[in-house]
């Protein structure tokens, strides 16, 4: 039969009652992959699941700078005499900690995170290497960590999204996490020295010291050669710090 016919023959049958005619045959053939198509699928699955994981790796390189670590200085201690120096001035941290007073969950915890600091600039300032970078990250981490407790400690309750946003950035960003909460200790310093009279010299103090911690941290990172300007850093951060306490008390 050709293919006329066959035509012919499907017009003919249309009109029949009880005759259906379909389209196309129910019946699918399905050709089955051999062994190499088989192989050649599988290997571009995977080709397929490289491409996908380098494209996260690079969407993960041109992320923000704000979600980028640290670049952790790791010069100075550049003698003997200068680790000695760095590693005593940082002991204030930790007496400052055990000193602080404890009253309740969030003093308790500044607390111990003054005592943090105090462990880890020492460590870090001991350290030689490769070691040295990362301990230079859990130094700036612990200082921002001790900053965002005393906020805590000094306010009730942060609003919960700085709170969440402190915690994300913390490991990413510890000085931006470290200058927010100081400015928020800061204005709530300021506000309770107007308010009391026996607050009003610690402040003076405390803004003295924090604006020579501060004129000292930026001296340091200019002239990383310049000794002993890392250990002066510390005994006016420690000053600064121990004027805070008059507010825990």
């Amino acid at each position: 039969m050709n293919p006329q016919s066959a035509i012919n023959s499907s017009s003919a049958l249309e009109g029949v009652h009880g005759v259906h005619l379909a389209s196309r045959s129910p019946f699918v053939a399905e050709e089955i992959p051999q062994h190499g198509e088989l192989n050649q699928s599988i290997s571009e699955g995977s080709a397929f699941g490289a491409n996908q994981t380098l494209l996260m790796q690079r969407i993960w390189q041109q992320r923000p700078p704000c979600l980028r670590p640290i670049r952790c200085n790791i010069q100075g201690d550049h003698n003997l005499i200068e680790t000695i120096a760095n590693v005593l001035t940082s002991l204030p941290f930790i007496i400052l900690g055990i000193h602080t007073p404890r009253k309740n969950l969030s003093s308790k915890l500044y607390a111990n995170s003054l005592i943090g600091v105090g462990v880890a600039s020492s460590l870090y300032h001991s350290s030689r290497g490769e070691l040295r970078k990362y301990l230079r990250w859990v130094d700036y981490t612990m200082i921002a960590t001790a900053t965002v407790c005393l906020s805590s400690a000094l306010r009730n309750e942060n609003p919960k999204l700085l709170t969440a946003a402190s915690a994300v950035f913390l490991p990413f960003q510890p000085l931006m996490v470290s200058v927010v909460h100081t400015g928020l200790m800061e204005v709530a310093f300021a506000e309770r020295a107007l308010k009391e009279p026996d607050l009003r010299m610690a402040h003076n103090l405390h803004k003295i010291s924090s604006l020579l911690s501060g004129v000292l941290f930026v001296a340091d990172d200019v002239f990383p050669s310049t000794p002993y300007l890392h250990a002066a850093w510390h005994l006016a951060a420690a000053v600064g710090v121990g004027t805070c306490n008059k507010l825990l008390e």
